[in-house]
């Protein structure tokens, strides 16, 4: 295994630094030791000693006896040298052994896997990085089974209702009209905003998406949109749309295509969920930011389902939703457009009462 060859190369070059410092030290003791003791015995004959006769059998009894020592220093110390090397290379490649483990796990589909914690601070660092690192990874493989999943799921629903009418067409059980064709044209038209949704969205994760941020001024996008809708809403039931914009509202930096898409698809939910009452869109200015409300008194959220709001494909009602045209990738859609152009997105709801969704752009 590669950690076992990293173990190795740790523990030889604990070896070859225990050598570098070993060599000099046998060197320099043999060298210059003996001389050292002469010296010493000079200074014991200056005292008055008769040693001198006895120099050559004393220099030679020092020399063995330091020889010997020596050699033992150097076979305990190397010895015990290399138990500590052996000991603090396999603590340094375990960390590393148990990651190469997780990895393979993690390609083998166990995505569970987490690395324990260290004691040596370096490699706990290590390993809390690599739990994070894991964790993300986790969480991109869910998204993609959770998309695949969703996405095979809306795209059902459409495929059933398109092959049905087909296969009545052909066999002669549904009369062609103006209705029937109108129902397909729907069908399809859902498909192509699905897809097209899906990949505008891929692009934002991806960084793909440019983003045009321009000093731009808020009230002629606003007014425009709510006429826009205004024009659509001519049944009595319809609810109402109005714009509160209060005086000396700054400028925003932002993109104003991306905000507009923004407020279509915000208006657009409010709209699909308001039978009748109000929609208002309020613009409300504070210190560094402008945020822009959509304010709606339709059928509300429950608050357990507040949290998954901007999750790709969620809905409270799905059948309803179907019917009512949406793709349920809208508010994911919104949520990263707005925070491509450094704002943040909230929503506020209660069930029968409502809902407001509020976005902010930084003032330019």
């Amino acid at each position: 295994m590669a950690n076992s060859g990293l173990r190795s190369r740790l523990f030889l070059s604990h070896v070859i630094v225990l050598m570098v410092g070993l060599v000099p030290l046998l060197v320099i003791g043999k060298v210059f030791s003996p001389r050292f003791f002469i010296v010493y015995l000079r200074e014991i004959e200056g005292l008055g000693f008769k040693v001198w006769q006895y120099r050559s059998q004393l220099v030679r009894g020092f020399d063995t006896a330091w020889t010997r020592g020596a050699l033992w220093a150097v076979v305990g110390g190397a010895s015990t040298a290399a138990g500590v090397s052996y000991w603090l290379s396999r603590r340094i490649v375990q960390p590393l052994e148990q990651m190469e483990e997780i990895t393979q796990k993690f390609a083998a589909g166990q995505m569970d896997e987490r690395m324990d914690s260290q004691s040596i601070e370096e490699l706990d660092q290590l390993a809390m990085s690599f739990n994070r690192m894991a964790a993300a990874i986790e969480d991109i493989e869910q998204r993609r089974r959770d998309l695949v999943s969703d996405l095979t799921h809306e795209l059902r629903t459409p495929l059933t209702v398109l092959a049905g009418y087909l296969e009545g067409l052909a066999d002669g059980a549904i009369e062609p009209s103006a209705d029937i064709h109108q129902r397909l044209l729907n069908e399809t038209t859902r498909m192509r905003r699905l897809v097209d949704d899906l990949q505008q969205l891929s692009k934002m994760e991806a960084g793909y998406l440019p983003i045009d941020a321009q000093p731009l001024a808020l009230y002629p996008l606003l007014a425009n949109l709510v006429q826009r809708f205004s024009d659509q809403l001519l049944i009595d039931t319809s609810p109402t749309l109005k714009l509160d914009y209060p005086d000396a509202v700054p400028m925003v930096l932002a993109d104003a295509e991306r905000v507009e898409q923004i407020m279509v698809n915000l208006i657009g939910n409010a709209i699909r969920y308001t039978p009748a009452g109000s929609i208002t869109i309020r613009v409300q200015p504070e210190a560094h930011q402008v945020w822009i409300e959509v304010i709606d008194t339709g059928i509300g959220i429950a608050p357990e389902y507040l949290p998954q709001v901007f999750e790709r494909f969620w809905r409270a009602d799905r059948s309803r939703d179907r019917t009512s045209g949406g793709t349920g990738i809208g508010l994911a859609v919104s949520r990263r457009l707005v925070e491509l152009q450094g704002g943040v997105i909230e929503v506020e709801s209660e069930l029968d009462q409502g809902s407001t969704f509020r976005f902010s752009l930084p003032i330019a």
